[in-house]
């Protein structure tokens, strides 16, 4: 991807991740000609507003309790500064830069939508801050989704004021120094714009977009991971028979079913129709009823996500060329729509995990697989322990994700003197959301090492050669290309670190795409 063009509407979640963990400059980010226009008739309405007196939240006034505090225009510049440096009180660990830039990306859509009335400088500021790699060092905890992502994105705009801390080409430096490497000159807010930098849910639409795309790549994963279980424990394609699915017809069943049959087409691993073992059990049988409803619920999120990274989400909003008021005062800034989807895709993926591990502890308990397999994938069971404790480290992980899977969105406690009284918690739906996704990636990983040499040993024992299918046989490639098989105990701590970054990096689900459409 060159480049993306942000207007406030069309902003996709794959845009977001090439801008995200591309380096600066790779994916060069514009503002578009019909965005510049309605940024700058907003904020011609904030100025004629202001010089006619009218009484603005936030610019004319204080911040949440202090919503009936008026405030002179003499400190109009002061009052956006001081919101700025006051509401900088993150703690944690920082955002990673891949989820920071995603914030700022996010952030300059947002401004694009025309209604947050502030001057195109400030827009211009964060896009060529993504261009050139000046990246704000935030602290992750601080937000509870309510009033936006406060303290985040002050960590963010400060540094666009000079100030705050920042990486430039792999530096750590004070803000300030950051923009002037880069060739930069710090903002000094007007009237609206730190309230506007501050007030939204960038933070929250940033690590959502982030986890909905790596979410994505994981149903593919678990899809290719069960094909090679199926072929591993000899089993049976009966199951994935277009017309059951047709009876139940879910789109994500549909979908993952034909996957399977795609993949595995010309094996010569799995069972003949003619065999006497008529069902599977139910982490292979029922692949496409579970996988394919997680990839219903990606499938809901991501629309969730894309409305959201294409909104405005600061308060108040100034609306050009409609009925009076011009300036109104709402709530776009509550995180909720994106707490409930970051909750609800954690309970969707923590269930590829789990379905997962029981196919993993099928492939390794020879009573479970029939004594088609050696135990835990060994030649020499007893003085070599072989893959036993991949199960442990999954069934550790799968434990941690049920934990991690009770929502977040269902809590709330009451900020700024009991007037911002619900929020939703957002920002740690999300964070949990991640989580669970990495462990999941890391269950899948221990899978396909699993599957890979379980193959090996059927191959084995069958005395003969025999075809893997279509897609697994591809799948099966790059597995060995990252780890051999293992026929004494060793270290597997490297080999399962090759694993996770199979996965992670998309490569097996590339590959295997661009082989199923040719």
């Amino acid at each position: 991807m060159k480049g993306v063009e942000l207007d406030g509407e069309h902003l996709r979640i794959n845009e977001v991740a090439a801008v995200a963990y591309g380096k600066p400059g790779d994916c060069k980010v514009a503002i578009a000609p019909q965005a510049i226009q309605r940024i700058r008739q907003s904020r011609r309405i904030v100025e004629e507003l202001i010089e006619s007196g009218e009484i603005i939240y936030g610019v004319t006034t204080g911040f949440g309790y202090f919503k009936d505090r008026f405030i002179e225009p003499a400190k109009a510049l002061e009052l956006q500064r001081n919101l700025v440096m006051s509401h900088s009180t993150g703690v944690g660990e920082y955002l990673t830069v891949p989820e920071v830039r995603a914030m700022m990306l996010i952030r300059a859509n947002s401004f694009a939508k025309g209604f947050s009335g502030i001057r195109l400088e400030v827009v211009e500021m964060l896009v060529e801050m993504l261009n050139r790699g000046v990246h704000p060092l935030v602290p992750r905890k601080g937000s509870v989704g309510a009033s936006g992502d406060l303290a985040p994105l002050a960590h963010l705009s400060l540094v666009m004021i000079g100030m705050g801390e920042a990486l430039y080409q792999g530096e750590k430096l004070p803000g300030g120094e950051a923009l002037a490497k880069a060739g930069l000159r710090p903002l000094v807010l007007e009237a609206k714009e730190g309230l506007a930098l501050t007030n939204g849910t960038s933070l929250m639409g940033a690590l959502a977009s982030l986890a909905v795309h790596r979410a994505e790549n994981l149903s593919y994963v678990a899809d290719v991971a069960g094909a090679l279980s199926l072929e591993a424990l000899f089993g049976t394609l009966k199951a994935f028979d277009p017309r059951i699915h047709q009876a139940r017809p879910h789109p994500g069943q549909i979908k993952c079913a034909e996957i399977i049959r795609t993949l595995l087409e010309g094996s010569e691993l799995v069972r003949s129709d003619d065999s006497r073992y008529v069902q599977d059990p139910y982490s292979l049988r029922c692949i496409p009823q579970v996988h394919g409803a997680v990839r219903g619920v990606i499938e809901h999120v991501r629309e969730v996500v894309e409305t959201e990274i294409n909104s405005a989400t600061d308060n108040p909003l100034v609306f050009p060329g409609t009925e009076l008021p011009l300036f109104l005062s709402g709530g776009n800034f509550h995180g909720e729509p994106l707490a409930l989807a970051m909750d609800y895709l954690a309970a969707a993926i923590a269930e590829l995990g789990n379905i997962s591990e029981r196919r993993l502890a099928r492939l390794l308990d020879e009573k479970a697989n029939g004594g088609l397999l050696p135990p835990f994938l060994t030649e020499e069971g007893g003085v070599n322990s072989g893959f036993m404790l991949l199960q442990y480290t999954a069934a550790a992980l799968v434990s941690e994700n049920k934990v991690l899977a009770h929502p977040a969105s269902v809590d709330s406690i009451p900020t700024s003197a009991n007037v911002e009284d619900h929020v939703s918690m957002g920002p740690l739906a999300a964070e949990k959301a991640l989580k669970v996704i990495e462990n999941t990636e890391t269950i899948l990983a221990l899978e396909l090492m699993a599957t890979a040499q379980a193959i090996d040993f059927r191959l084995k024992s069958l005395g003969r050669e025999a075809k893997l299918g279509r897609g697994t046989r591809l799948a099966y490639e790059l597995i060995r290309q990252r780890v051999p098989f293992i026929p004494r105990d060793e270290p597997l701590y490297p080999h399962i670190r090759a694993m996770q970054e199979l996965v992670k990096e998309g490569r097996l689900v590339r590959e295997i795409l661009r082989a199923r459409e040719c």
